[in-house]
């Protein structure tokens, strides 16, 4: 089995975070891959890892980082993968990684969701595969589905729960 996803964190203190695009990899059954590297600490294996990711397989790099959060840019700078960047809550509540990861220049872009997102971003990572892959695409079609079910049982539960001054 050879990874289609790559998930890239800048320390291994960023994976209880990363945990949640790994679950959602493993869902869909995407073959992945977990590494931690550092824009900064081992820029020489960041780019060896940018620069040979496509011709491993690799469809699409999810990239963790806190505080300056350089790692995604850095790598989106050196693939033409698309990255979907996730600022991690490190310090003043992940803002400082939130807009040093969606301020990229033109010509860089970074796919960024919300701070500590990583679920979204192993889901925006399924939407992207499911272009070219129809199995993919019935299967995320039957995930967002399960999403609109669970909402309508919550409605029919809150529907169940009594108030002297209740309109529903």
């Amino acid at each position: 089995m050879e990874p289609r996803v790559s998930i890239i964190m800048g320390s291994t203190s960023d994976l209880g975070v990363m945990e949640a695009a790994a679950k959602i990899l493993d869902e869909f059954e995407i073959p992945f891959e977990i590494n931690a590297l550092s824009a900064h600490r081992t820029p020489e294996s960041v780019e060896a890892f940018a620069k040979g990711a496509k011709a491993r397989g690799i469809q699409v790099i999810i990239a963790a980082a806190g505080m300056a959060a350089h790692l995604p840019g850095v790598i989106a700078a050196m693939t033409t993968l698309p990255v979907i960047g996730v600022p991690i809550n490190a310090s003043i509540s992940g803002i400082d990684s939130l807009l040093a990861i969606v301020q990229m220049p033109p010509g860089i872009p970074v796919a960024t969701v919300a701070v500590n997102g990583a679920q979204n971003a192993g889901i925006l990572a399924v939407q992207m595969m499911a272009l070219g892959d129809a199995g993919l695409a019935v299967k995320l079609e039957s995930f967002k589905e399960t999403l609109k079910l669970k909402i309508e049982k919550a409605n029919k539960d809150l529907a169940e729960i009594k108030f002297r001054y209740k309109t529903n």
